[in-house]
């Protein structure tokens, strides 16, 4: 049975409240600005946690830090980490966000495709444990177990990749919830 590919189209997030003004913005802000995930636009996103310019760049920091470090679990095994938790969690911005970057990685879009059909079955082992325990880790933290780690390491993941995962599923029980809290997505025009 053929199965047909989803296409996620970009969201765009709207913030409750006003986004610092780049004309407006202190040197302070401006400076923060200049951390950005993963270097790339000020987005309104960046504007809004630029209120707060100390904790944006903590926060910026360790995010970088954990999603795109050199060595460790490969880019797309942390995408689809943060994938899974973000499906978990609501967050549809950050869900297509990183279901657009794993299959960008991966030059395919059969585990996207895969995850919003609910077909874990048309999964990779590897990809399908690292699906479970991201998917057990986000919605109760108990419910992630000895068993999840062991079908990790069986996927072939060694502790310093599965440390990595764990990070990266962490850090979007964080962004999800800031995200929904700071604005609401929609359907890109």
């Amino acid at each position: 049975m053929s199965v047909k590919s989803v296409r996620l189209k970009p969201l765009t997030w709207h913030p409750h409240i006003a986004p610092v003004s780049l004309e407006e913005a202190t040197a302070e802000q401006l400076e923060a600005m200049k951390v950005t995930p993963s270097a790339k636009k000020v987005s309104e996103y960046v504007r809004t946690l630029a209120h707060d310019p100390e904790s944006y760049v903590a926060r910026t920091v360790l995010f970088n830090a954990i999603m795109y470090a050199e060595g460790g679990l490969p880019r797309p095994d942390r995408e689809l980490g943060a994938l899974s938790a973000s499906i978990v969690n609501g967050c549809r911005y950050c869900a297509v966000v990183h279901a657009r970057q794993h299959a960008n990685l991966t030059k395919s879009d059969d585990v996207v495709t895969a995850l919003y059909l609910d077909r874990p079955i048309d999964l990779s082992e590897r990809d399908r444990a690292i699906d479970t325990f991201a998917r057990r880790l986000s919605r109760t933290p108990s419910e992630a177990t000895e068993v999840d780690i062991a079908a990790l390491r069986v996927a072939g993941l060694n502790d310093i990749e599965i440390l990595d995962l764990i990070h990266s599923i962490a850090i979007f029980g964080w962004a999800n919830r800031l995200m929904h809290v700071l604005g609401h997505s929609t359907r890109a025009a």
